[in-house]
């Protein structure tokens, strides 16, 4: 359970820290309130995504986690007090416990982050992971409302002097009806992030083609 002090503290120590070595420049397209529940759905490069995404909005966030960050008890307390929700993605099941947590909070109307690339992709845009996407698409009946999935690019321009320029892009609520629409939601949310990020789609096949092609 997240714990308000510990949250507020760790969120200003993190604006003082990155705002002295980057300069955040957010852009939302939509004004989009965010009164009731919301999964944001980063591009993610780096470590320090996490607490620029975290200080980008005024209410407090709950990142999904993969379960190997809170082996250690002391780190697991820690990233619990944030709202941290670990999350074993190819084997949800094992973490049944945290799945229940993701539901109660989005009944609470809170907002989860969730990196739908799953792990750090640098310079494109990686394919996208539908079957958490799947499963809050099916909380959406007990909930009674559809949920907004919002994308978000992140870029970081090349460093000059102390201080990085980042440009954080806020795109539009996208929306689903079921379970069955997670793989086109997702791909369209990806999409999305590639626009916002200014980064092309990673196309596997096409750098094998190219790099077959200087070969020869």
């Amino acid at each position: 359970m997240r714990n308000s002090f510990i949250y507020s503290i760790t969120r200003w120590v993190a604006r003082i820290v990155f705002s002295s070595l980057y300069r955040i420049e957010t852009v939302k397209e939509e004004a989009y309130a965010f009164n009731g529940p919301a999964v944001i759905l980063p591009k993610h490069q780096y470590w320090t995504d996490i607490p620029l995404v975290s200080l980008v909005f005024d209410f407090p966030l709950h990142f999904v986690a993969k379960h190997e960050l809170f082996r250690y008890p002391w780190l697991r307390a820690y990233l619990r007090f944030l709202g941290g929700i670990p999350l074993d993605r190819e084997h949800p099941i094992k973490t049944l416990a945290s799945i229940r947590d993701l539901l109660l909070r989005l009944k609470a109307a809170e907002k989860i982050v969730i990196f739908p690339e799953g792990t750090y992709f640098r310079g494109a845009i990686g394919s996208g992971k539908s079957r958490l996407i799947q499963m809050i698409l099916g909380f959406q009946s007990e909930l009674r409302q559809r949920i907004p999935f919002v994308p978000m690019g992140i870029r970081y321009a090349e460093r000059k002097g102390w201080r990085r320029r980042v440009e954080i892009r806020i795109g539009y609520p996208l929306f689903a009806e079921k379970e069955s629409d997670a793989i086109p939601l997702t791909q369209r949310v990806m999409e999305e992030i590639a626009r916002l990020s200014r980064l092309p789609m990673y196309k596997p096949h096409s750098a094998e083609r190219l790099a077959h092609g200087i070969q020869s």
